[in-house]
């Protein structure tokens, strides 16, 4: 009798956890699909959105064919999303042991990752922008018409307020997290 109350705990004790395990799955899943949504505001496609997500849920580097399969994209694609997802500075590729296959892993540190994103933005968004204002007051110079006068007024705010970003993502990008929650409490007082 005692044995088959054990054999019954036991078989307890399977199914919760199989049913914890498959709780934790959906949160998941959840989580990569919000990510998928919040990538398109950092500047990156929902795809390769959702490809960094499933590599920050994971406990181990997944491979292309992992990624493939969890995700249901084909391998042009998780390649091509790999490489820039690299290129941001935000996945690093690996290799296990025995194993001939690439294999990537996310930055898992929020506040790293924040600055990493933070310093990519600046420079795709903010350093051309501030570029592109220099060419465009360097060939404004000769022309004194109001119009001219007018633009270059814009394009010097413009300009300053680019600046100063840059200079504040400059300094998040180069701080540590308690620098910023400083910061972020100043404002919100």
């Amino acid at each position: 009798m005692v044995y088959w109350a054990m054999e019954g705990f036991q078989l307890f004790l399977k199914v919760l956890n199989l049913h914890l395990v498959m709780e934790v799955q959906e949160a998941k899943e959840k989580f990569i699909n919000a990510w998928r949504g919040f990538g398109t505001s950092w500047g990156i496609n929902k795809t390769m959105a959702q490809i960094h997500a499933c590599l920050m849920v994971s406990e181990d580097p997944l491979s292309t064919d992992d990624l493939m399969e969890s995700l249901d994209i084909s391998r042009g694609n998780v390649n091509m999303n790999i490489r820039s997802l690299i290129e941001w500075g935000v996945v690093h590729k690996t290799f296990i042991k025995g194993d001939r296959k690439e294999y990537f892993e996310a930055e898992k540190d929020i506040w790293k990752l924040a600055r990493i994103i933070a310093r990519e933005r600046k420079r795709r968004e903010l350093d051309p922008i501030v570029s592109l204002i220099g060419e465009l007051n360097e060939d404004l110079k000769q022309d004194d018409s109001e119009a001219s006068r007018n633009f270059q007024k814009l394009l010097s705010d413009v300009s300053d307020f680019a600046q100063k970003s840059g200079s504040v993502l400059d300094r998040f990008s180069k701080s540590d997290h308690s620098w910023f929650a400083k910061v972020l409490m100043k404002l919100i007082k």
